[in-house]
């Protein structure tokens, strides 16, 4: 398989190139290393930015061409046994189709509500096996069992392939790319969101969501790990209703994320 590497890792391989040729030069080792060090920055800088384009191929929107009228609903951090059959309901009440980032070991330990996800005419996609905040500090071999094993997670439970992936928190590294391409998968961020896992606001993780609202977008909610608003429900139970009539009020229709993109 061939691999195609981005233009960030292309430069900062030259460098690389570049560093070692000037630890040969008298005095040079400390440009050397000013150089290196000011390429780190910015290959941890640009894994730190969930929307960034320059560490691989990142999808943030659909095209407008291929959305028509859609904007796409992806939920994460599930399944959840309080949340995501609320979630389903909601979604079944309004006739709206979501898209489902799923841990691997949330699949493991709730299988039939991920085979409700996907019953429901809802996309179920690959979230990481075990969802860890140090994901973007692992090296190639670790990523890539760690998605492999979602990946197989999930296929048992529902007989379906993700074709998509979202990092845990939206944080990777050089290493992602590659291994997504070696599986066949693609990374899917979003457009915004309204960080529903901390807000306990629901009119404010809705003003975030609604903001600029146009067809194409890619909307973020959590039914895992899910902040509570002051009423005790989790923030997507809140939101999630309204949002969904602010967007047939817009003529916008929540569907899954297209097979191809």
């Amino acid at each position: 398989m061939v691999y195609h590497y981005n233009w960030l890792i292309r430069v900062s391989i030259m460098v690389h190139l570049l560093a070692t040729c000037l630890f040969l030069i008298p005095d040079g080792w400390f440009y050397a290393l000013f150089v290196m060090f000011g390429n780190h920055v910015v290959l941890v800088a640009q894994g730190l930015w969930p929307r960034s384009q320059w560490l691989g191929r990142n999808i943030t929107y659909v095209p407008l061409a291929k959305a028509g009228g859609a904007v796409y609903l992806t939920i994460d951090d599930g399944p959840c046994p309080e949340v995501t059959p609320q979630v389903l309901q909601i979604l079944e009440q309004y006739n709206a189709k979501a898209t489902f980032f799923c841990i691997g070991k949330r699949v493991q330990q709730y299988p039939d509500l991920a085979k409700s996800i996907v019953a429901g005419g809802h996309k179920l996609e690959n979230h990481s096996m075990a969802h860890s905040y140090t994901f973007s500090l692992w090296g190639t071999q670790k990523i890539y069992r760690d998605v492999v094993n979602a990946q197989t997670v999930i296929q048992q439970a529902t007989n379906i392939r993700p074709h998509y992936f979202r990092a845990p928190a939206g944080l990777r590294n050089i290493f992602l790319d590659v291994v997504l391409q070696k599986l066949g998968l693609c990374l899917v961020s979003w457009t915004r969101r309204g960080f529903d896992t901390r807000q306990r606001n629901a009119s404010v993780v809705l003003d975030s969501l609604c903001r600029n609202l146009q067809a194409g977008d890619i909307l973020l909610l959590h039914d895992g790990n899910a902040a509570l608003t002051c009423n005790g429900k989790a923030a997507i139970v809140e939101v999630l209703p309204v949002l969904l009539q602010t967007l047939f009020d817009n003529n916008l229709s929540p569907e899954v994320l297209p097979d191809v993109l």
